[in-house]
């Protein structure tokens, strides 16, 4: 009994754990992001261990109350659903790899795609816009990429002032003030963010998932 109460205590930290962090990356801009990638597997993989992160908590606490009072009713529809959230939890951490693996593939070619859709699409231009604003960079290889395809060098491509306010880097057609612009691309700076948070989403997820075997 005592072993099995602290089986629960540990699946609680657990699933408290996947949920901080899943929490922490999407308040990190992850599915802004993601819109440039054209890929949803990783938000998909961060919802699937949140919601999983928040069932093994509370599955948790119920196991505990099972253990203490050998409900042996309890305790066997407890260790199924533990058993269905391990493989949601391990299925969240294969996901978010799979995206780590995939984000190298095609990041380029997505990136350039959305551009073009830039002033149609507001999701797009959104998430264009706090890339950019984030990770201090402008367009995919460099901030000419804009006017290749004969648009206006973005306002969030402009270094910040203040919080809020931004210089006017747009010196004109196909040109910018180098001193107030961001000019290096922002394809690394993407990779590298977005693999960071697959990384650390589908360690924690896999992590988990073992805890529970």
């Amino acid at each position: 009994r005592i072993n099995l109460k602290l089986t629960n205590v540990n699946f609680q930290f657990g699933g408290v754990a996947i949920v901080g962090l899943a929490v922490w990356a999407l308040l990190d801009k992850v599915p802004w992001i993601g819109e440039l990638v054209g890929n949803d597997l990783l938000t998909g993989a961060i919802y699937v261990l949140l919601a999983g992160g928040i069932i093994v908590a509370i599955i948790s606490f119920f196991g505990c109350i099972g253990a203490s009072r050998e409900v042996k009713c309890m305790l066997l529809t407890y260790f199924i659903i533990v058993f269905l959230l391990f493989v949601t939890m391990l299925i969240g951490g294969v996901l978010a790899y799979v995206f780590r693996e995939k984000l190298v593939d095609t990041l380029q070619r997505e990136m350039s795609s959305s551009m073009r859709v830039y002033d149609s699409r507001k999701s797009v231009r959104e998430a264009w816009d706090t890339t950019q604003s984030t990770l201090h960079c402008c367009g995919v290889s460099g901030w000419r990429d804009w006017g290749s395809l004969g648009l206006n060098v973005p306002q969030s491509c402009c270094r910040e002032i203040q919080p809020g306010q931004r210089f006017n880097c747009n010196a004109g057609p196909d040109t910018v003030n180098p001193s107030n612009a961001y000019l290096e691309g922002c394809i690394n700076g993407t990779q590298i963010y977005m693999q960071k948070h697959a990384t650390i989403m589908g360690g924690a997820g896999i992590a988990v998932a073992c805890l529970m075997v």
